[in-house]
């Protein structure tokens, strides 16, 4: 064998040993964790910005039910065997305070993603820095349509149904039942509230001027009264309340106060018997309808229900002081999953860029606290994570189908 033959020989037996090679170190890098901030092998650190003060102080109540669900998966050993790190801060529900808290959680925390965070004008102005950082601001507690907008904010997705469709839900049960109403709206005067008028206005079509009475007020006023008196003055048979849990409350009771008895409906997000129902006068809140999309844990119809039985046991272990009448405790507990469930198909790539894809590709993912028939399927197009509703009406002890 002569010299040049020997350094062919060499080289086809060293080919499939250096393909070998190469294909064991890609199967390695395959395998490797991926961390970006706020994770390490044993934690991951999620940031909230939300109201435990202020005047919508009751909404608080999910960021309490969302830190109890994370001490119970941290008690069974985390996500994957990491444990959550769940830095909830209190912003009075104010944007500039909600702003301040979220570069804090980002920028001295160092939190994987924000979670979680109330409101509409909130969210709104704390989503340019975070899509700015590329930090994941995950299933917040508002529902405006700008936040299934994946081309102009991809790392923004909200949870519950968007503004513009629960108002569209709304528009099309008022044609069906009641297709010459005379509607009255009350509603909060900012992002969300605005959002809703135009929503029913748009399912309302050419019977837009159906809406004879527009009043709006600042989620600081002390009453909503003399709205209400103005709206009840120009002759309306139908009221939407648009508005958070204290002054629809504040509503319900001066409606009732007033005799007046129009057909109303309520933003789904303050349909809770525990924090708008309870503080109206349950005798007084009767007839009112809602877009349902969760469970009515204090509804006979699901006190057997083996989906709710993990929800029961969890209330009584991690929030033994909290009613089961406050939806708000069901709502934490299913944001909670949610986000568990994100986390859970990230394996070990726990990057911002793998959280958010995960994010975008939920497959029929069934949340045990939904409605039968409710699946959440998100995708890169699609970031409207519960899109099913249910007319429902509160019959002074539950909300029944209506």
């Amino acid at each position: 064998m002569n010299k040049t033959q020997g350094m062919k020989r060499r080289s086809v037996v060293l080919a499939p040993l250096a393909a070998a090679a190469a294909s064991v170190l890609s199967g390695a890098a395959w395998a490797q964790k991926k961390y970006g901030p706020g994770v390490t092998d044993t934690e991951i650190k999620i940031g909230q910005s939300i109201a435990y003060s202020g005047p919508a102080s009751a909404y608080g109540q999910l960021g309490r039910a969302e830190a109890a669900y994370f001490k119970f998966l941290n008690d069974k050993g985390g996500i994957n065997g990491r444990k959550i790190n769940f830095i909830s801060l209190d912003d009075g529900f104010s944007p500039p305070k909600a702003v301040e808290m979220t570069r804090r959680l980002v920028e001295q925390d160092e939190v994987a993603l924000m979670f979680g965070m109330l409101g509409t004008p909130l969210n709104t102005a704390t989503r340019p820095y975070l899509n700015q950082k590329k930090v994941p601001q995950l299933f917040i507690a508002a529902g405006s349509e700008t936040f299934a907008q994946p081309e102009k904010f991809p790392w923004t997705m909200g949870w519950q149904p968007t503004l513009r469709g629960e108002a569209i839900f709304y528009a099309k049960s008022i044609l069906a039942t009641h297709p010459n109403a005379k509607i009255g709206v009350l509603y909060q005067d900012d992002d969300f509230g605005k959002e809703l008028v135009a929503g029913l206005k748009e399912g309302l079509g050419d019977k837009a001027g159906q809406v004879v009475s527009a009043e709006s007020f600042q989620a600081t006023d002390p009453t909503v009264d003399s709205q209400l008196i103005t709206i009840k003055g120009a002759g309306c048979d139908t009221l939407m309340l648009f508005a958070y849990a204290k002054q629809a409350a504040q509503a319900i009771r001066k409606v009732s106060d007033m005799g007046w008895k129009p057909d109303t409906y309520l933003h789904l997000g303050s349909a809770s018997v525990g924090a708008t129902l309870i503080p109206a006068g349950l005798d007084k809140s009767v007839g009112i309808k809602t877009a349902g999309f969760l469970k009515d844990v204090t509804d006979p119809q699901w006190a057997q229900d083996a989906e709710l039985a993990p929800f029961f046991d969890w209330m009584k272990k991690y929030m033994p002081d909290a009613k089961l009448e406050d939806s708000l405790n069901l709502a934490g507990w299913a944001y909670a999953q949610t986000i568990e469930q994100v986390l859970r198909q990230c394996g070990d790539d726990l990057t911002r860029e793998n959280i958010i894809r995960q994010a975008a590709n939920l497959k029929n993912y069934r949340n045990p606290a939904l409605l039968p028939g409710s699946l959440i399927n998100t995708s890169p197009n699609d970031y409207r994570v519960v899109k099913y509703m249910k007319l429902q009406r509160f019959n002074g002890k539950i909300w029944e189908p209506a």
